[in-house]
């Protein structure tokens, strides 16, 4: 692929203002330090931390196509307080104090972003607008009470406000609105900017990243025997320490086929819109916006004035392939232009201009795993299931803790050392997650046409959790 190929990847990527000309391949095998699979935000992060740490590391990175092809130049530009695992789910497994102190570092993540950012001269169009909930209609309202309840029952309650349909309205006009849970604390980014500048911040720290290079494998250390290694078909990196940092894309190494399950998102992207487009609507905070849809929705308004509309829909396929021509599914892409119509009746007229999508990785239990074993130097993070942009901040300094050998309160979250069990062989799979994702749909819809939350035993739901 040329630099124009990766430019229609997204509108991030065509519009992040950097080369997008791939870097120099793996020439033969080498040795490092430190090798990452990866060049996303996971491993991008954390080379940056390992290096602010240890300049002297020799830090070797390795990317099958350019640094930000996958889910950190595709994403819907949120930079939230979140992990995809609740606060009760954690307590239920980890105890109150671990959750609160996992919300904790999601609060410090937004901050760290940029901070971070701004400290090595990205421009990431950081900006802190905070985030909307949204109650579309009354079958929303009871999930709204339950999200500020839940909130101010772990002590999080003063930075999570609970607004009526005219204080929603004074912020953002959306069609059915009664109501939203308001925090300050999220920012959204420029996703493209962020991740090829965190690229160029960590080559000047000395990393070398290796672009246009396949990992087909890794190989764990043994105590007394051969330290562990990165295979690519143009050569070996041999290392102290691996760092598997792929998400979605991790799936298609043989060793962890089963670990993630790689659900697509996607997005599309209006025009700019007009002054008066823009009054009619308000938003002019630029928060990030979502509602209490099962199946998934996400807005986001950019620097030039569009909107962004992000939800899923496309289909899991049988084997969990990764294939481009998954990155459009064009009913699914109508739905969200449909979905922004809804949502914005003045902006029935509206025209569009990008569509994209992309996979993301979903462990079997919901929770992300941050793990580093000495004895074999094998060291990954993965599972975000769509919160990956505050979360790969959060693994990027745990990981480089973690390999310096360094306590600190990140080392001490309940992600540290998670393994997620493995999704179920097929079909087993296959069958499940259609399933899950049809009844998601049917359980949506009848929402909305009855008025009435979804209630009862459901195993789609418990699929979902489960």
């Amino acid at each position: 692929m040329t630099a124009n190929d990766y430019g229609r990847t997204s509108f991030w990527l065509e519009t992040s203002g950097d080369d997008l000309t791939p870097r120099p391949p793996l020439d033969g095998s080498i040795d490092a330090d430190v090798a990452i699979l990866g060049a996303g935000y996971t491993g991008l992060w954390t080379a940056l931390y390992l290096l602010r740490r240890q300049p002297r590391l020799k830090v070797v990175v390795l990317e099958k196509e350019i640094a930000g092809f996958g889910a950190s130049g595709r994403n819907g530009a949120w930079c939230a307080p979140d992990f995809n695992i609740s606060l009760p789910e954690l307590t239920r497994r980890y105890g109150t104090a671990a959750a609160r102190a996992t919300q904790e570092e999601t609060y410090n993540a937004v901050e760290e972003i940029g901070r971070a950012s701004a400290e090595e001269g990205i421009d990431a169009g950081w900006h802190k607008g905070g985030r909307l909930t949204v109650a579309r209609g009354p079958h929303h309202l009871q999930a709204l009470r339950d999200d500020i309840a839940t909130y101010e029952r772990f002590g999080f309650g003063g930075r999570n406000q609970l607004l009526g349909a005219a204080e929603t309205a004074e912020r953002i006009r959306i069609a059915g609105a009664l109501g939203a849970v308001y925090t300050p604390d999220c920012a959204v980014i420029h996703p493209g900017r962020l991740v090829r500048g965190l690229a160029r911040a960590v080559e000047r720290r000395g990393a070398t990243i290796h672009e246009g290079t396949a990992v087909t494998g890794f190989r764990p250390g043994r105590p007394g025997g051969p330290g562990p290694l990165l295979r690519t078909a143009r050569g070996d990196v041999h290392a102290r320490t691996v760092v598997l940092a792929g998400e979605a894309y991790l799936t298609q190494l043989r060793q962890l086929h089963r670990q993630l399950l790689p659900v697509w998102s996607l997005i599309v992207l209006t025009e700019p819109l007009s002054d008066e487009q823009w009054a009619s609507i308000g938003w002019g905070a630029r928060e990030c916006v979502h509602s209490y849809r099962m199946s998934i929705d996400y807005l986001s308004r950019t620097e030039d004035g569009r909107i962004l509309f992000g939800g899923r829909g496309a289909p899991y396929r049988f084997g969990s392939p990764i294939r481009p021509e998954y990155d459009r599914h064009a009913e699914t892409h109508e739905m969200l232009r449909g979905m922004v119509r809804s949502w914005f009746p003045a902006l029935r007229d509206v025209g569009f201009t990008h569509a994209w999508g992309g996979p993301l990785g979903m462990p079997r239990d919901w929770m992300p795993g941050f793990t580093h074993d000495p004895a074999t130097g094998v060291a990954s993070a993965r599972g975000y299931t769509g919160h990956g942009v505050g979360a790969t901040n959060i693994a990027g300094r745990a990981l480089a803790d973690l390999i310096i050998g360094t306590a600190s309160a990140l080392t001490e979250l309940p992600m540290i050392g998670h393994r997620s069990p493995n999704w179920e062989p097929e079909p087993l799979r296959w069958l499940g997650v259609r399933y899950t994702q049809r009844a998601f749909g049917r359980l949506d819809a009848k929402a909305e046409r009855t008025g009435k939350p979804p209630s009862g035993p459901s195993l789609a739901r418990w699929l979902g959790r489960h």
